[in-house]
């Protein structure tokens, strides 16, 4: 019987050094994309797919993202005052309940793949998916309910997989692919961040995956990989034939929000998709473009 995927782990420990100085003293998952920041777009999408426990992988510095999920009862009392309802019904629907969120700290910064292995404890004997903040996708179904679907599916590991250009290959986790539909693709090795004339495929992992938990225990080997980190993706191709695994071509646009172009792509992007701002918005570009 398939475990129902309820748990999702989101590492938010990285520094955010690109985004430099506004990253100095705020973390890089609280910046907005219009008017909401890149964890609560996040954790909107774990929730959609019907997950109800988070845990976020956080270094120093990173308590405003828990706050952010938190009552603020002056703030509301504020609101209530003005007759604000539209602005409170949009914190409320913010809020986590009590219990659903935990933290864990990542003492030192030793790759993503140390990172989900911190929240060992929280994951246990369960299914997960694990969201990178910095990735944000656009698209009708949410990115992560496709993945959980698959995940029903299947049964095993999936991962959120695109093309990318054969000579970007060595930025990126890389699929050998077996049976492909068009779809789903079977997965037959993972290698990470291989040169362009060593990469089996140009199909790349992109931030959403829903893993097993026997990922943990290749995890806990904490094996230096690429970069001398403790990769994930190294750890997840040690279990492809023990369970079933599989790449997902999902429906939808990924920005890479932790690259500058990518940001302001999505902020154009996310802003268009607002019926109350897209006019505006297409009128002001053109005195850009």
């Amino acid at each position: 019987m398939t475990k129902p995927l309820r748990k999702a782990v989101l590492p938010v420990a990285g520094l955010g050094t690109r985004f430099l100085p506004a990253t100095k003293a705020m973390a890089k998952e609280m910046l907005p994309v219009v008017d909401k920041p890149l964890i609560q777009y996040a954790v909107e999408e774990a929730r959609a797919a019907g997950i109800q426990q988070f845990c976020l992988i956080t270094g120093r510095g990173k308590t405003a993202i828990v706050e952010h999920f938190d009552i603020a009862y002056e703030l509301e009392a504020t609101l209530r005052m003005r007759h604000k309802e539209a602005e409170l019904r949009m914190l409320r629907e913010a809020q986590l309940p009590p219990g659903a969120m935990v933290t864990v700290r990542q003492q030192e910064p030793m790759g993503l793949g140390h990172a989900i292995w911190c929240a060992r404890a929280f994951v246990g004997d369960d299914p997960f998916a694990i969201l990178l903040p910095d990735d944000l996708v656009l698209s009708e179904t949410p990115c992560t309910q496709q993945l959980a679907e698959a995940y029903y599916q299947t049964g095993g590991c999936v991962v959120a997989v695109t093309e990318v250009p054969r000579d970007q290959t060595n930025r990126y986790g890389i699929l050998d692919i077996g049976a492909d539909d068009g779809r789903l693709v079977e997965v037959k090795g993972l290698v990470e961040k291989p040169k362009p004339e060593d990469a089996p495929s140009n199909l790349s992992i992109i931030g959403r995956y829903v893993l097993r938990p026997e990922v943990m225990q290749y995890l806990g080997m904490l094996e230096r990989g690429a970069g001398g980190e403790v990769q994930l993706t190294d750890a997840m191709a040690k279990l492809i034939g023990q369970v079933p695994f599989h790449g997902l071509r999902y429906e939808g646009r990924r920005f890479d929000c932790g690259d500058k172009i990518g940001f302001l792509e999505a902020q154009i992007a996310f802003a268009l998709k607002r019926p109350e701002m897209a006019a505006q918005v297409h009128a002001f570009l053109k005195n850009y473009v």
